[in-house]
């Protein structure tokens, strides 16, 4: 069994103990982490830490999603020779750099994409605009397309805008259809994605899976998915400022911007395609399997037989 989240993973614990079934372990998110940047802010149910330590000191493997969570498991006293990285995994025959680009005009384009809560920093992206005379934001994510003018997320951010006096510039789009993703990427300069704590980052994955120069905190799985000066720039997030240089520098030279682009389809394409990621979890299966003295064979037949045994199957 592979559990995902904390509660899922003590569903899964408790019944694989009755049936012998190992059980591998994927949290997503550790509320340690994620209280290391947002402290008091965090609304985390008090439980949910010993909850976590425990699905991780029981289960058969942890499967990391950065290094950092890593670390941070090993800090538990969770045996390191039971946890292994294992990112997320990108769809690519729906990323990648040449295809449709989304409609947009002369302004240079300054794409944030993903959800608007205060964690993932899009006031920082909207505050550092102040700083970047005549580009233009796009803000994709959040409620339906329908629904953006009474969203309370989007009312926030839009009082961030006026406060910084950028508000004729910043445009929110809501939610996309996930087919046109990749057109927005494409159509955009910069990809800047500012969370203060990040489990992975798919976004600006994505983003660099379809060649668009990216931004991005240096926290959690951006520390391992953007090399700094390679495939992109790492920043200090809830830095406005320093945020307004670095985009300001970028886009006043596109021969880095194309290097950043290729470099980061590049990279994506050799580490994190749906096929590497998929083999990297089966080699975790294998271990596993194996340190309880098991064959894959041995448990497909095993499979067969419960379910050639069970009431109803095969009609």
């Amino acid at each position: 069994m592979h559990a995902h989240d904390r509660m899922s993973g003590q569903a899964a614990l408790s019944a694989a103990a009755a049936a012998d079934v190992p059980v591998v372990q994927t949290f997503h998110a550790l509320l340690s982490l994620k209280r290391m940047r947002e402290g008091a802010g965090d609304t985390g149910p008090p439980e949910r830490e010993q909850a976590e330590s425990e699905v991780a000191e029981k289960a058969d493997m942890v499967l990391a999603t950065s290094t950092q969570e890593q670390r941070s498991l090993r800090q538990r006293g969770v045996d390191p020779g039971r946890i292994a990285v294992v990112p997320g995994g990108v769809d690519l025959e729906r990323f990648f750099p040449e295809g449709p680009a989304a409609r947009r005009g002369d302004a240079p384009r300054v794409l944030c994409l993903g959800r608007l809560v205060r964690r993932k920093g899009v006031d920082t992206v909207v505050r550092a605009l102040a700083g970047v005379p005549e580009a233009e934001l796009v803000v994709v994510g959040g409620p339906a397309p329908g629904a953006v003018d009474g969203d309370e997320q989007v009312g926030r951010l839009r009082g961030v805008a006026e406060e910084a006096g950028v508000a004729e510039r910043v445009r929110f789009l809501g939610a996309v259809p996930r087919e046109q993703v990749p057109a927005y990427f494409r159509s955009a300069d910069l990809a800047v994605n500012m969370p203060w704590y990040e489990p992975f980052g798919m976004s600006t994955v994505e983003a660099m899976a379809c060649g668009a120069p990216v931004i991005a905190s240096a926290v959690g799985g951006h520390l391992d998915t953007v090399v700094n000066d390679v495939t992109g720039r790492l920043l200090p997030p809830a830095r406005p400022r320093a945020l307004a240089f670095r985009m300001r520098r970028l886009l006043s030279d596109p021969v880095t911007r194309e290097s950043y682009g290729f470099a980061a389809a590049d990279r994506v394409t050799a580490r994190y395609g749906w096929d590497t990621v998929a083999a990297r979890i089966e080699r975790c299966y294998l271990r596993v399997l194996r340190a309880r003295g098991r064959e894959p064979g041995e448990e497909a037949g095993r499979s067969g037989a419960l379910a050639a045994a069970a009431p109803g199957r095969g009609r």
